[in-house]
């Protein structure tokens, strides 16, 4: 053999192997940064859990909570979007949204319909707000007093109305209502006098309402407690998104994530109550 054939079998030997290793590396490239992107239903208009319109980056408890999951989790980019409440779950259901967060408490038909974590995401705290010199610090003091109207078949309404259930002999004036007025004009209804107390979840900003306004309300204890959780649309695909979420909702509950959130939006530490 020549040495000049010697030397371009060499040469072409050198080569090959030189292609192979760059295709090898550009495939493990991209391979490495392939990333899932994950859409999210967000409330609109539900301060300081989560609001933002369409358009506009959403903000609040449960924004800055998905923005720290998505921080331990560079396989997926989540997108945020402000979604009317009543919008949210049919969204999710139809596969428009990946996920979707908004205080959902875990139900039957919500497991059937969802892949939803174990691990919650947060508490929603049942509270009665009434006047300081009221006297009403639980459910029982309600017996004769006028309580703002529920919303007709909602959270509250179905609390309400399982604690009358539980409690026959302490009989309540609980009215539904359609009309959807804003807690911060009940919270002015009750400081005026028109009625007694509004029971709603805390984490609806009416500590805020009450400390800008410098309202004479107070808050009682929590008569209810509800975990909150994570919905994410069911599919094969996403079980392996509602492991990861799972794991790391854990994580930033026992880091402390979650209490500095919480203390951060609704004023209080709301991790104490997760179960």
């Amino acid at each position: 053999m020549s040495a000049i054939t010697s030397t371009f079998r060499r040469q072409f030997s050198r080569a090959v192997v030189g292609g192979i290793a760059i295709a090898l590396a550009t495939v493990g490239a991209g391979h490495a940064q392939t990333v899932r992107t994950i859409k999210i239903a967000t409330s609109a208009e539900s301060k300081p859990l989560a609001w933002g319109a369409i358009g506009v980056e959403p903000q609040g408890y449960e924004p800055d909570l998905l923005k720290a999951i998505n921080a331990k989790l560079p396989q997926y980019k989540f997108e945020m979007e402000g979604v009317a409440d009543i919008a949210q779950e049919t969204g999710l259901a139809t596969g428009k949204y990946d996920m979707a967060v908004g205080g959902y408490y875990k139900s039957d038909a919500r497991m059937k319909q969802f892949l939803i974590p174990e691990n919650p995401e947060g508490a929603s705290l049942m509270k009665i707000y009434s006047k300081k010199d009221s006297g009403i610090k639980e459910m029982k003091d309600l017996v004769g007093k006028q309580i703002v109207p529920v919303t007709a078949g909602g959270g509250t309404y179905k609390f309400m109305m399982g604690w009358q259930d539980q409690n026959p002999g302490y009989k309540l004036n609980v009215t539904a209502s359609n009309a959807g007025v804003p807690y911060p004009n009940r919270l002015n209804e009750i400081q005026q006098g028109k009625y007694d107390a509004l029971v709603l979840p805390s984490n609806l900003g009416e500590q805020t309402v009450i400390d800008q306004q410098k309202l004479d309300i107070v808050a009682s204890e929590p008569v209810s407690i509800n975990n909150t959780f994570v919905l994410i649309h069911k599919s094969d695909e996403n079980k392996v998104l509602a492991d990861d979420v799972n794991k790391v909702l854990k994580e930033l509950k026992d880091d402390g994530t979650v209490a500095k959130l919480s203390q951060k939006w609704f004023g209080e530490d709301i991790s104490t109550y997760m179960k």
